[in-house]
C-alpha cells in the first residue's frame, strides 16, 4: 500500500463525507487507506463513519474511542494501525485541503534524502490578534528553550516515510506532544506552506484556553529549562532582598531616616510569595506528569473498530 491517511475526528458529523469525497478524488490513482479516528464524539460522527465504511470497505478504516482522549491519542492510534509506505495526518474539519497530499507525496518520491514533509500555516484570517501573538510567542519560546528546532507555524498536517513512523511509535509516553515528537525523532524535513481553508461545518473546540494548555504541555514536555528558570528567580529575589536590606540599614544608621515598615514589608512579602508560588507551580507540573506516566495507563481505549483487522 502506498499511502495511509490518518483523520482524527471529534464532533465532525458534517465533514465526514466531505473529506472522504475530497480525499477519494485526490487519491484515485494511488493505493491508499483512510483511517478515521473517532475521538469519543458526542454527535453523529460515528454513525456517519459506519455508513461510510459500509459504502467503501476497501479504503475506509474506523477506530472509535470509548471517550475523548484528545487529538494526540487519536494521532497515535492512527499511526499504530498505519500500513502504508507513506503516512499522512490531516484534520477532519476540511480546513486542510487534501490537494496538498499529492504535493507532499511527489516531493518524497523525488527526494530520497528527505524523510518527511511538514505543512506550515500561512496567516490565518480567522485568528484574532490575541491568538496570533500567542502562537508567535509560543513558537519563539519553545524553539529557544528546547533542545530541538521548532519551525514556526508547523502543523501536524504532514507526510512521512515508514522509518519516521516506526521512530514515533517507539516513544510510548502518555503525555504526547506531536509537534515536539516530530522534531525530536529528527530526520530531514521539508517545510511547505499551505492555505488554511474556512471551516464548513461545526465549531472548533480549540479556543484560547485550550491553546494555552496545549502550549504549556508542549513546553514542559520538551524542556526542563522552566525548572532552571525558577532557580534563577529564587536567586534574583534573594539578591534583590539582600540589596534592599542593606539600603534600609544604611538609611537607618547613617542618615537616621525613619523607615516606613508596613508598605515595604507587604510589597516584599507579595513579591517573594509570588515567586515561590510560581516555582512550586512549575515543579508541580513536572511532578504531575511524572505521576501520570508511572501509572502506565493506556494512551487510549478502543470502543469499536471497523476494517482494522482486515487483511
Amino acid at each position: 500500500m502506498k499511502l495511509s491517511v490518518i483523520i482524527p475526528s471529534y464532533n465532525e458529523e458534517g465533514n465526514v463525507e466531505k473529506i472522504y469525497n475530497s480525499l477519494s478524488k485526490t487519491l484515485e490513482n494511488i493505493s491508499y487507506e483512510l483511517i478515521y479516528v473517532d475521538d469519543g464524539s458526542k454527535d453523529k460522527t460515528l454513525i456517519e463513519l459506519e455508513e461510510l465504511y459500509k459504502k467503501d470497505k476497501k479504503h475506509v478504516k474506523v477506530i472509535s474511542f470509548s471517550r475523548n482522549f484528545k487529538k494526540e491519542a487519536a494521532i497515535y492510534a492512527g499511526l499504530s494501525h498505519s500500513k502504508g509506505e507513506y503516512t499522512c495526518i490531516i484534520d477532519g474539519d476540511m480546513q486542510q485541503n487534501p490537494k496538498y497530499l499529492l504535493e507532499m507525496l511527489n516531493f518524497l518520491e523525488k527526494n530520497d534524502n528527505y524523510e518527511q514533509v511538514a505543512m506550515v500555516m500561512k496567516k490565518r484570517r480567522v485568528d484574532n490578534f490575541l491568538m496570533k501573538v500567542s502562537k508567535k510567542a509560543f513558537y519563539f519560546i519553545i524553539d529557544k528553550i528546547s533542545d530541538v528546532h521548532f519551525e514556526s507555524g508547523a502543523s501536524d498536517f504532514r507526510m512521512f516515510r515508514r522509518c519516521v513512523l516506526e521512530a514515533i511509535l517507539s516513544l510510548p509516553e502518555k503525555n504526547r506532544f506531536s509537534k515536539g515528537i516530530f522534531s525530536w525523532v529528527g530526520f530531514n524535513t521539508k517545510y511547505m506552506e499551505y492555505e488554511v481553508e474556512p471551516r464548513l461545518n461545526g465549531k472548533s473546540s480549540f479556543n484560547f484556553i485550550n491553546s494555552l494548555n496545549y502550549a504549556i504541555d508542549g513546553i514542559l514536555g520538551f524542556s526542563t529549562k522552566p525548572l532552571r528558570i525558577s532557580t534563577y528567580l529564587g536567586m534574583f529575589s534573594s539578591f534583590v532582598a539582600f540589596i534592599y536590606a542593606i539600603i534600609i540599614i544604611i538609611e537607618k544608621i547613617a542618615f537616621s531616616i525613619e523607615v516606613s515598615g508596613y508598605a515595604s514589608i507587604i510589597c516584599v512579602i507579595l513579591f517573594l510569595g509570588g515567586l515561590q508560588l510560581i516555582s512550586i507551580g512549575i515543579l508541580g507540573e513536572y511532578i504531575a506528569k511524572t505521576y501520570v506516566e508511572t501509572k502506565k495507563r493506556p494512551i487510549y481505549i478502543v470502543r469499536k473498530t471497523l476494517g482494522i483487522n482486515d487483511k
